[in-house]
């Protein structure tokens, strides 16, 4: 699939369009898709499903895993771990998507940002917004998930805003060894320093990591990071 720019581009474009234009985000959506030649932004999305990288990537993660994607803003980390989470309940398994970042309404509108709708996955995939969420919150919320769920943390430097929480360190620690002993696979999301500069390198790597408090980035088995539309995966040595 051939699109003018990525499409986490396009959809920004349509943001945009939509507040200049005074029109709903629908409508702009629609008329991006136009532009790219669809006739409509959930066609456009459909298409873009089949063929994302998120598929190729979900073939490569095994149960036990812990998987970083980290990205500067605005380049489609959180939209690739959702489509992960989707990946797992579209192949038969379970996906769950916790967010501290986001409210219901921000994990609908980019579930539909690339066609999905949470009623055709039914059970199969999750999201959950509270402000409660921590690795002993999930821990308890995904007690008797299936081997093989995918469970998106949304974002890694978060887990520890609560005061009344565990160090984050500690708390990926805990993940880490829920991942292992359930068989599940676990994706952090992770925001990148401000100090990388894509024109010295094509992709931000774990020294761009933000870590205001410092967390054994040996714990992550994969790293995945993104610029510009490409995506670099990488497997712990």
């Amino acid at each position: 699939m051939k699109l003018s720019v990525p499409i986490y581009q396009l959809k920004r474009d349509a943001k945009r369009r939509a507040r200049d234009e005074g029109i709903p985000l629908h409508e702009a959506l629609d008329r991006v898709a136009v532009a790219e030649g669809y006739s409509g932004w959930s066609l456009l999305a459909a298409r873009y499903a089949e063929s994302s990288p998120a598929a190729r990537l979900y073939g490569r993660l095994e149960p036990g895993e812990m998987v970083l994607v980290g990205a500067r803003p605005g380049q489609g980390k959180t939209l690739l771990a959702l489509e992960l989470a989707v990946e797992a309940a579209k192949s038969g398994g379970q996906g769950m998507f916790f967010t501290l970042e986001y409210t219901d309404k921000d994990v609908l509108e980019r579930l539909r940002a690339i066609g999905r709708e949470p009623e055709e996955l039914g059970s199969r995939f999750g999201f959950d917004c509270s402000d409660r969420i921590s690795a002993d919150y999930i821990i308890e919320k995904m007690a008797q998930a299936p081997r093989g769920t995918l469970v998106v943390v949304d974002y890694l430097q978060l887990l520890d805003q609560r005061r009344e929480n565990p160090p984050l360190a500690e708390q990926v620690r805990a993940l880490k060894a829920f991942a292992g002993e359930r068989g599940l696979v676990i994706v952090f999301i992770s925001q990148i320093d401000r100090s990388y500069d894509p024109t010295e390198k094509p992709y931000p790597d774990a020294g761009d990591i933000r870590l205001p408090n410092p967390v054994d980035l040996r714990l992550f088995s994969k790293t995945c990071f993104l610029n510009n539309g490409e995506i670099s995966l990488q497997t712990a040595s």
